[in-house]
């Protein structure tokens, strides 16, 4: 597997993802009751809401905004859980309140819960198996089974009485998974620019990219967006990413990259705002 000749900090992670919505008090509701999320603001048409005080997702109204479908976008944005037992506790939280869900994926590096809120936006909630299980071998075992439910909910004492109370703390931004209009486009941009190395390629239709060896941060699929353009306004669609570079001055030598690669970056009050070939807006800030 090629790689790139300049690199990303190994300590880089993503942060909080920015959605617009149709409806802030639906949105809000939703995220609360049936993901888990606390409310941390909300102002002016904005809400942000997080785990353990930390913001992992803001929510922008923009009323009446229709669903994205078939542009390039957001994918899923994935909430990673601290234990397998906090994943037990949602899916049991989630049967008895009737969530409704879109499927249940065992990875080998991960076991995954899939859903989408009110407008669209895709949602994986997932906690990582030990490392020392998967490290090295991403590119070949990475793959998409079911879910062994039993064993899951096998980590409480009795899943149907088990209290939830949202998600804990230490909850973070594992990865987000992103519609591009191309593979390649997005592989030269991720990789060679910003440089996040190459771990998975699927038949030319989806990539996976990471720091300092986890099994992505990025994610980038063609299945519903090959050839699309971004979402237009009016549209419930992923505003931006956030990627935390380890310090200001390496956030800096990122964004110099891509200037160097003929884009503008754009100054914004939490760091600097670029875009990927596929328009999606990504916020560097630093840690």
């Amino acid at each position: 597997m090629a790689t790139s000749a300049v690199s990303i900090p190994a300590a880089t992670t993503m942060g909080a993802v920015e959605l617009a919505v149709a409806d802030l008090d639906r949105s809000a509701g939703y995220y609360g009751r049936e993901v888990g999320l606390e409310l941390l603001r909300r102002e002016d048409g904005r809400a942000s809401l997080g785990a353990g005080g930390a913001e992992l997702l803001g929510l922008v109204e923009e009323p009446g905004a229709r669903p994205a479908g078939r542009h390039t976008g957001l994918y899923h944005f994935a909430l990673r859980l601290p234990e397998r037992a906090d994943l037990a506790r949602w899916l049991a939280h989630a049967a008895r309140d009737r969530v409704p869900l879109l499927g249940m994926s065992d990875h080998f590096v991960s076991e995954a819960i899939y859903l989408t809120d009110p407008d669209g936006h895709g949602i994986e909630i997932y906690h990582d198996r030990p490392r020392e299980v998967w490290e090295g071998k991403v590119a070949s075992r990475m793959t998409t089974d079911p879910l062994d439910v039993a064993s899951l909910l096998g980590e409480l004492d009795d899943p149907a009485s088990e209290p939830f109370e949202g998600l804990p703390a230490g909850t973070d931004m594992g990865h987000v998974h992103l519609q591009v209009a191309e593979i390649e486009d997005a592989v030269g941009f991720y990789r060679d620019v910003l440089g996040f190395e190459l771990m998975a390629e699927l038949f030319g239709s989806a990539a996976f990219l990471a720091a300092g060896g986890y099994h992505h941060h990025v994610g980038a699929n063609t299945w519903h967006s090959r050839g699309a353009a971004p979402a237009p306004n009016g549209t419930a669609a992923l505003r931006h990413a956030t990627i935390v570079l380890p310090s200001a001055g390496e956030r800096d030598r990122v964004a110099a990259r891509v200037a160097d690669a003929g884009q503008d970056p754009e100054a914004h009050p939490d760091g600097v705002l670029v875009r990927d070939p596929s328009g999606i807006g990504l916020l560097l800030t630093a840690a």
